[in-house]
């Protein structure tokens, strides 16, 4: 491999690390083109779970000198992705974000740390045609606007995933995938995406029924004929309770990825428009996650009204391209999540909901600040809306549409 012209004031590096292909090899390869640098590998914990598994041995036995592993998944939960599924903010209407979310509290942190650590600079194994490097970068330059940033991928030259697994076999890197199994794959308590391989091709059939392929959940045709009930209960917004059981944000999303993956719920299939430019196709599993994004949807229907709701969806688009996007931490962020907020403050309720066959289907949803009222809306006799009061409104609704239509009427007449 060729190497990068060193800088040699550059003596610590702080690296995000995963233990994945891209950062397993990227420690031997800062101290072969960077005077021997010492390398701090930091790993952001948001529920990968077995990932994590000897990562601390790994790192230190490919060459770095120390390996921070720090627990996020409660913060993540509550201060990321609940405010996320509060504003209704879903990508191109398929994707519920869990790459996109998780980035900024890793990089908010590993900022942190190289920071106490005196680190010269922080790299990351970002592709420089993913959207991950801006996450990162836009989050470093928050917390730590003066880093130096190393990424890899835009100047060593290698090409390919495969390519990095020949340098990682050359150099006795040990890795848990193959050229076989060679998904790029991204994990956390929220999601699991896959790309690459077969997956590049929008023609080809996702495997969902290959064993292996799915890992929090089964293909629709795998699960149970017989529907699974789940009641939820929301305060302010925010899941508190499954089945009348109050739950803490990680097990009551744990609890909620259990009943999703068994019943085949939250798989998406999408060739979605990343931030560089390009179209890039990905399968992603989000059992737990579709479930909670239905279910405040539904509450919200008989908590918030019409023209809050419409505001709420407009914003939504927004803020699902803010996140994605990497602009967490921003004024116009800040801003949208505190109108969220706002809005949120009677969205209290229950919400049960059948889960068959990959389905979600309402079954029945109340709140003590409903705005459903049955007498007005019901179609049986009542005593508190006057019929014919709608004439007058359809006449003053209609008004430009008869305005129009006579007027056009006397200039074709002409």
């Amino acid at each position: 491999m060729n190497k990068v012209e060193p800088k040699k004031d550059i003596k610590k590096v702080v690296l995000a690390y995963s233990g994945g292909l891209d950062t397993s090899i990227i420690i031997q390869w800062l101290k072969e083109n960077y005077n021997n640098c010492e390398v701090i590998a930091v790993s952001g914990d948001v529920g990968q779970e077995s990932e994590l598994e000897g990562l601390e041995e790994k790192a230190k036995a490919t060459g770095a000198s120390k390996c921070y592993i720090e627990h996020l998944t409660e913060e993540f939960i509550t201060d990321y992705v609940f405010p996320t599924v509060q504003a209704g903010a879903i990508y191109e209407n398929r994707y519920m974000l869990g790459t996109s979310f998780a980035r900024p509290i890793i990089a908010k942190r590993i900022a942190e740390i190289a920071i106490k650590e005196g680190a010269d600079a922080i790299c990351h194994g970002c592709t420089g045609k993913g959207n991950d490097q801006v996450r990162f970068e836009l989050a470093i330059k928050a917390f730590a606007p003066d880093m130096e940033i190393i990424a890899p991928w835009r100047i060593w030259d290698l090409k390919s995933r495969d390519e990095e697994i020949e340098y990682a076999e050359a150099h006795n890197i040990p890795l848990k995938i193959n050229r076989e199994t060679n998904y790029s794959k991204d994990k956390n308590i929220w999601h699991l995406s896959h790309e690459g391989l077969d997956l590049e091709d929008p023609a080809n059939e996702p495997q969902y029924e290959k064993e292996g392929f799915l890992e929090m959940g089964v293909s629709p045709i795998q699960a149970p004929d017989k529907p699974t009930y789940v009641t939820i209960h929301f305060e302010k917004g925010v899941p508190t309770a499954i089945d009348g059981k109050e739950m803490g944000a990680v097990e009551l999303v744990e609890t909620l990825n259990k009943l999703g993956g068994e019943n085949g719920i939250g798989l998406a299939d999408l060739v979605e428009n990343r931030l560089v430019g390009m179209k890039s196709r990905g399968v992603y599993e989000t059992p737990g996650g579709a479930i909670l994004y239905h279910a405040h949807e539904v509450l919200e229907t008989i908590t918030i009204d019409k023209e809050t709701a419409r505001m709420k969806q407009y914003i939504g688009i927004k803020f699902a391209d803010i996140v994605y996007n990497g602009q967490w931490y921003t004024p116009l962020r800040e801003a949208l999540s505190a109108f969220v907020t706002e809005t949120q403050k009677t969205v209290t309720g229950d919400v049960k909901l059948k889960l068959y066959k990959g389905n979600i289907i309402n079954a029945g949803v109340t709140s003590p600040y409903t705005l459903y009222d049955e007498e007005v809306a019901t179609f049986d006799a009542d005593e508190v809306y006057n019929q014919a009061d709608s004439a007058g409104f359809i006449n003053l609704f209609g008004l430009p549409i008869k305005v129009k239509a006579k007027l056009d009427q006397k200039r074709n007449n002409k």
